[in-house]
């Protein structure tokens, strides 16, 4: 693709976590936030959903800004074929963490890139593996207690203390577990003619 003017890069996302992570690519971006409902459908499941509301926040961006690549992002925990919500309470904070000890949590992060110029949209899905220890009562007090993580799904923070809970992480990009995969971020990014390491230049 001939590259003509380099279109600005939206981070459809307020969330400062999203924005830390894309400030490693070292390129010019502006942020707004995307006003969608996030309510599941029926029937549909958490890779459905992530892809959806990826592309729905993405397009949501789209229609403010002129020849502008949108990002839009969205992220499920899911357990046991359940999506994880916020425990709010110690009490639920202590049941959701003893139900993950020995057993693993999958995050999805659906991605989606709008070009808005044309309203060519391009989504995946990455999934990444979070694998407990087996955790006693006592570890998950002590780290309750320390880190009061009430309002994140799955009742630990994975930037923080919450490695400590964790035998291993499986998956191809450690950056999708705080809810941006840089590296297919990269490749899709190329696709629209928009190619990282060519911006460092400029």
């Amino acid at each position: 693709m001939t590259k003509i003017k380099t279109p600005t890069i939206v981070l459809g996302s307020t969330s400062p976590f999203r924005k830390q992570i894309l400030d490693k690519l070292n390129i010019k971006f502006v942020t707004d936030k995307p006003e969608v409902d996030e309510t599941p459908l029926l029937n549909e499941t958490p890779q459905q959903l992530v892809e959806r509301l990826a592309i729905l926040k993405a397009n949501a961006v789209a229609v403010r800004h002129q020849d502008a690549l949108i990002i839009g992002s969205d992220q499920v925990a899911v357990f046991d074929n359940r999506i994880l919500g916020k425990p709010h309470t110690h009490e639920n904070a202590v049941k959701q963490l003893s139900e993950f000890s020995g057993n693993k949590v999958t995050f999805l992060t659906g991605l989606a890139v709008t070009c808005s110029a044309t309203g060519k949209t391009t989504a995946i899905v990455e999934p990444f593996e979070v694998h407990f220890k087996a955790l006693s009562r006592d570890q998950i007090e002590n780290y309750l207690l320390a880190e009061k993580p009430y309002n994140c799904a799955g009742s630990f923070k994975s930037e923080a203390l919450g490695i400590c809970l964790f035998e291993k992480l499986v998956g191809d990009d450690p950056n999708t577990l705080i809810g941006l995969p840089l590296i297919k971020l990269t490749e899709i990014l190329s696709q629209f003619g928009f190619h990282v390491l060519e911006q460092q230049a400029t």
